[in-house]
């Protein structure tokens, strides 16, 4: 009987490609609800080829356009369409749901994920920020239900593939890869003048707006440091870091006897869904995804990361060390931060400024649950639009 699945971000990136996924695997899943923002084109599409019972659409004023999509596309079938939290909420939470992908961007997924484990779904999660937000909310429900958190970033898939090789105990280090994005060899003095338009440019993958930015600033490894504690159980001085240009070797594990292990892949963002899905079967690949050629491979660098020029690295670091609402405060930051830059209103070289400031004049106090959370994030966010406010107006013209 196949499984039923949720996938909350369906029109984006990892959305859009875990459909792609359940396409290959034939009958083993069916789709029973989606939820998106406001690509109401892309999912009006998803809608007519998967038919779900459900779906959820960023807001109310979305959901009379969508009906009026399908309407025209000569859809017939009973749906319900929700919207907003509560709607991604009543998606994720069906009874005939059995497996979750969590890929909504920023925390917008949060609440639903939250809810979903809660009612013991199984979760693939390809959204950074729900453990970077809310780890120790999330993995302490996540514990109480039983619920198998399955991680989609490619970095910590790899981590997971590798540790079938060895027990948790066995291991020194986790070693996580990045490309170094776009202006690795760029010099710091450049920065200030950086374009969202050349941050955009991303060497490898094909990403939405924040993550790619992210990976510019590498601020996306900072965030997997603190997603790989939560999902790994091991501290940040186990948690390493290299620049690896080639983006083939996705992460490795240094076990204590000094052996490592990697996973080795083409960048394609559905094998690591698609092991997310079969886990712990490892199912046939799509006759499109290409075969890793080790030969046309040639060579595999890794390097230090340059934390002088990339100081959000650090301060992902500093905010799993020093804990409580660090982290809640830096995912939330950077998250405005990035969104005043594509939208021209911020330097690219003030991003890690708006985080360390709001890092600065945020408590250390423990998040107690869900709600302290989503306060403590929308504190950050004023205060991080307020600093960027303020960047801007000492900007020379």
């Amino acid at each position: 009987m196949p499984k039923g699945l949720c996938i909350l971000g369906s029109t984006g990136s990892v959305g859009a490609n875990t459909l792609r996924v359940v396409e290959g695997l034939g009958e083993r899943f069916r789709v029973v609800s989606l939820a998106a923002g406001k690509n109401l084109d892309l999912l009006a599409q998803q809608i007519l080829q998967f038919n779900p019972a459900i779906v959820s659409v960023g807001s109310p004023e979305c959901i009379e356009p969508l009906r009026m999509r399908l309407s025209a596309a000569g859809y017939r079938r009973e749906l319900r369409i929700a919207a907003g939290t509560e709607g991604q909420v009543e998606a994720a939470t069906l009874p005939e749901v059995d497996f979750v992908v969590s890929a909504s961007h920023g925390v917008t997924g949060l609440v639903a994920t939250y809810e979903a484990i809660r009612a013991s779904k199984r979760i693939g999660l390809a959204n950074k920020e729900t453990l970077v937000a809310a780890g120790e909310v999330v993995m302490r429900a996540a514990r109480e239900r039983s619920v198998e958190i399955l991680p989609i970033d490619s970095e910590h898939s790899a981590i997971h593939q590798c540790l079938r090789s060895g027990s948790r105990h066995e291991v020194r280090r986790l070693i996580l890869t990045g490309s170094g994005g776009p202006f690795l060899k760029t010099p710091k003095t450049d920065f200030d003048y950086i374009t969202p338009e050349r941050a955009l440019k991303h060497p490898i993958w094909k990403m939405g707006g924040r993550i790619t930015i992210d990976s510019a600033t590498l601020m996306n490894k900072g965030l997997e440091i603190i997603e790989a504690h939560w999902l790994f159980g091991l501290p940040s001085a186990q948690i390493d870091v290299l620049i690896h240009p080639e983006s083939i070797v996705h992460s490795m594990i240094e076990f204590q006897d000094g052996s490592v292990m990697a996973q080795l892949s083409v960048a394609d963002m559905r094998l690591p869904i698609q092991y997310a899905l079969t886990y712990p079967e490892r199912a046939t690949a799509n006759g499109d995804l290409l075969a890793l050629d080790l030969v046309a491979t040639r060579r595999l660098r890794f390097l230090k990361p340059d934390r002088r020029r990339f100081p959000c690295l650090d301060l992902g670091r500093e905010a799993l060390e020093k804990g409580g609402a660090l982290a809640c405060a830096l995912n939330a930051a950077d998250e405005v931060a990035v969104q005043a830059f594509l939208a021209g209103r911020l330097r690219f070289s003030d991003i890690p400024r708006v985080i360390e400031t709001v890092m600065k004049a945020t408590p250390t106090t423990n998040l107690s649950g869900l709600g302290a959370v989503l306060e403590c994030d929308a504190e950050a966010r004023r205060r991080a639009g307020e600093c960027a406010a303020d960047l801007m107006k000492g900007t020379p013209n």
